[in-house]
């Protein structure tokens, strides 16, 4: 607004220069200082848009060298047969290979064999690392001791989990048996019944899994306000109903997180059921009675040499387990959602 006292000479003087547009300080838009200006100003823009992208370029770039490539490339050489004698690819066979694959009684018995030993492990092992997450999140004596304990079975390397476990579950003279003998049980036969080699393999599992994702969830419970518990406590909420009614729908994100990885390193169990075999083949068993679906496709790629089989396998097996992470990610939202209203 114009002061109404000032001299009428003083009206184009009376903004102040500090207010006035950088540009209109230089002789005109085409200086040389402008065009400096205008170059950074877009140089910003650019570095805005382009900043967060090139930040998380170096995974997609490894992943599609080491991950989307050989993905695309195990695709391709299921289309075809393979010269087991000469190792080079054979005739185009089209979709064969994946109709020899879903037709092979082997393969479907190992398909049962990976849910029933997803499923003996992974629901447990999700229970138990929330239940000692929630223990390590109290007020415990020594607790930077305990939250190490957990990780210990995580850093033990496979095989010796694997030898520890097999003085448990031996057959003849394992100690499991040994203590059922004590008490006039029969003895079980971890590697000749198919059900309860599963309960031993999910066992292996739990144990060695269980801590790390343990340590995932208390992460995400320290994260959690205080405040929010002592509202809860105000209202008269005990331990229980704040678990329920806070720290549960405050971790959804990690939940979900950890459904899915657990999810999908459980559809691709490998190393214990294959240390746990004792056989000389060691394909799952004599019966092929712990034989998941990873092991049925090292056994036809590596062992036999059936590529194209191997791989029609493996894309069925990967077609399998994003239909069920999808599916473990719509219901635990689902679950999630309805306990918060």
């Amino acid at each position: 607004m114009t002061n109404p006292t000032a001299p009428a000479g003083d009206v184009a003087t009376a903004t102040s220069p500090a207010d006035r547009p950088p540009e209109q300080d230089s002789a005109g838009e085409g200086s040389p200082r402008n065009r400096r200006l205008v170059r950074r100003q877009r140089r910003s823009r650019w570095d805005v848009k382009l900043s967060p992208y090139l930040y998380v370029s170096p995974f997609f770039v490894l992943f599609a060298i080491v991950g989307l490539y050989p993905l695309l490339y195990t695709g391709y050489l299921s289309l075809f047969d393979w010269n087991r004698a000469y190792y080079v690819r054979g005739d185009f066979v089209g979709l064969d290979n994946y109709s020899f694959v879903l037709t092979d009684p082997v393969f479907r018995k190992s398909l049962v064999n990976t849910f029933s030993i997803f499923l003996m492990s992974s629901v447990p092992q999700v229970v138990l690392a929330v239940a000692v997450a929630a223990l390590l999140d109290t007020r415990l004596r020594g607790r930077t001791f305990w939250r190490m304990s957990v990780l210990l079975p995580f850093v033990v390397a496979p095989t010796a989990a694997v030898l520890i476990f097999g003085s448990l579950f031996a057959d003849r003279y394992g100690m499991i048996n040994q203590l059922l003998g004590e008490i006039g049980l029969e003895p079980i036969r971890w590697h000749v019944d198919r059900w309860w080699s599963h309960f031993a393999i999910a066992g292996m599992v739990n144990w060695r899994w269980t801590g790390y994702n343990a340590l995932i969830f208390l992460a995400a419970m320290q994260a959690v306000p205080r405040d929010l518990y002592e509202a809860a406590s105000l209202d008269g909420a005990g331990r229980i109903r704040q678990f329920f009614a806070v720290t549960l729908p405050m971790i959804r994100p990690t939940m979900i997180f950890v459904i899915i990885t657990s999810t999908i390193g459980g559809l691709q169990i490998f190393t214990e059921p294959r240390l746990f075999d004792d056989t000389p083949n060691r394909e799952g068993g004599p019966d092929h009675q712990y034989m998941t679906s990873t092991l049925y496709i090292y056994v036809k790629g590596i062992e036999d040499q059936f590529y194209g089989r191997a791989s029609a396998a493996a894309w069925i097996l990967f077609l399998i387990i994003v239909g069920i992470a999808l599916l473990n990610f719509g219901v635990t939202r689902f679950l999630t959602r309805r306990s918060v209203s």
